[in-house]
């Protein structure tokens, strides 16, 4: 228990020290307000938020809001930054615009899926435990912190207008949006039917990759690098961790593994499972897909 307790304190501070190195980074020949870097102070918000709603969430041992938190403080730091900068221009807008869509449908469609199965089995093991509760927003600081990093860095530091740039990573965002809400549309269809209550989905997106939203996840977080691109330098260059973290959180840490994990365990040695698993590629569609 106390090695547990001691991890996840580690992770916290960790999470804390990250944050403050992107902020850092991404802060370096940016805007101002107030005699502080607005980058930093979106990180501060991005992190504060989470620790504001952990306490009820805690004291009531409910992971209800933290999906919902999560979203609106996408767009509450995407929507400081781009203010507090004076940014109002055509790159920092059209960068504002994709942050409040995604946010807005991806937050909404956990939620609602959170309210209709009333719990998130990945909380029922970390919500009694404060260190490891504390741990798990903090995170959530730093998820947001990082996958808007770029798009931070582009509007902190004079977006500027639409160019080739724009054009191609709106076209990179629309295909990677219209593959996580497709996705997530076919399974949620998929599950609501009972007659498929103890099946997987194999259809639709499904057929052509295990984890299709989240291939969709990293390829729009991917066109918000490439729009940020042309109006980054210096140490803002590092600011394009985005799209890396965002992968490797998805295929490391929590997004794949644990959801492989899972299947293995509810289906795992069926023949049609083990099948599905030989022929269909864990994320991008055709890469390493085995003939039938």
């Amino acid at each position: 228990m106390a090695d547990k307790r001691a991890t996840a304190i580690a992770g916290t501070v960790a999470a804390v020290v990250i944050g403050a190195a992107i902020a850092w980074a991404g802060s370096q020949g940016g805007a101002m307000i107030g005699g502080a870097p607005v980058f930093a102070v979106a990180v501060g918000i991005a992190f504060l938020v989470q620790w504001l709603v952990f306490v009820p969430s805690f004291l009531m041992h409910t992971e209800r809001y933290f999906d919902i938190t999560g979203a609106v403080t996408y767009v509450s730091v995407m929507a400081f930054a781009v203010f507090a900068s004076g940014a109002v221009g055509a790159r920092s807008l059209l960068l504002l615009a994709l942050v409040v869509v995604w946010a807005g449908r991806l937050g909404t469609f956990l939620f609602r899926r959170v309210r209709r199965a009333g719990k998130d089995v990945r909380f029922d093991s970390i919500k009694q435990s404060l260190p490891n509760f504390l741990m798990t927003w903090t995170l959530q600081g730093l998820w947001v912190s990082l996958t808007l990093a770029a798009a931070l860095g582009a509007v902190t530091g004079g977006a500027g207008g639409l160019d080739a740039f724009a054009v191609v990573g709106l076209c990179v965002w629309l295909i990677g949006f219209g593959l996580e809400a497709t996705a997530d549309r076919q399974k949620g269809q998929f599950r609501a039917d009972p007659a498929n209550k103890g099946r997987f989905i194999r259809s639709g997106l499904w057929a052509l990759s295990r984890h299709p939203n989240y291939f969709g996840e990293i390829v729009l977080w991917t066109g918000v690098a490439i729009i940020a691109f042309p109006v980054l330098g210096g140490w803002r260059y590092a600011t394009l961790i985005s799209p890396v973290f965002v992968y490797l959180l998805l295929t490391r840490v929590s997004g794949v593994p644990l959801l492989e994990k899972s299947a293995e365990e509810r289906w795992g040695g069926q023949d049609d499972y083990e099948e599905y698993k030989r022929t269909t590629p864990v994320l991008v569609p055709w890469l390493g897909r085995k003939a039938k």
